[in-house]
């Protein structure tokens, strides 16, 4: 297998850990990518990234950690336009922008509504 395969391996099972709702894994196959490889996105993976490991602290009950990260990643993604890697920028920030208020009304992490997480298409 060559880079590019590998680098687009490493992509593939992150974005079907993280639409199997496994952000840990998720984060560990593009923190691969992110770490192993010069990437032209390297920001658009590492906000990739981010917003897997603010899902796995709303999980864990961290919902400082995961309003940190949440806004780290918008801040990564709002430095593209268009389409990246076959997600629709545009969309995820409206999507993340749900994530953002959904936590903003948690009372407890417990509570968070896992329908609001973002599609990724």
């Amino acid at each position: 297998m060559n880079k590019e395969e590998e680098k687009e391996k490493l992509f593939q099972e992150g974005m079907k850990q993280y639409k199997a709702m496994d952000y840990f894994e998720a984060h560990e196959a593009w923190e691969d990518l992110w770490s192993d490889y010069y990437l032209e996105d390297r920001k658009f993976v590492q906000g990739l990234i981010q917003l897997a490991v603010s899902f796995v602290h709303i999980g864990n009950g961290n919902m400082i950690g995961a309003k940190n990260l949440l806004r780290k990643c918008k801040e990564k993604f709002n430095e593209f336009t268009g389409v990246q890697r076959g997600i629709q920028i545009k969309i995820l920030l409206n999507q993340i922008e749900m994530v953002r208020l959904t936590y903003e009304g948690l009372n407890n992490p417990s509570e968070f509504d896992w329908d609001v997480v973002p599609t990724l298409e």
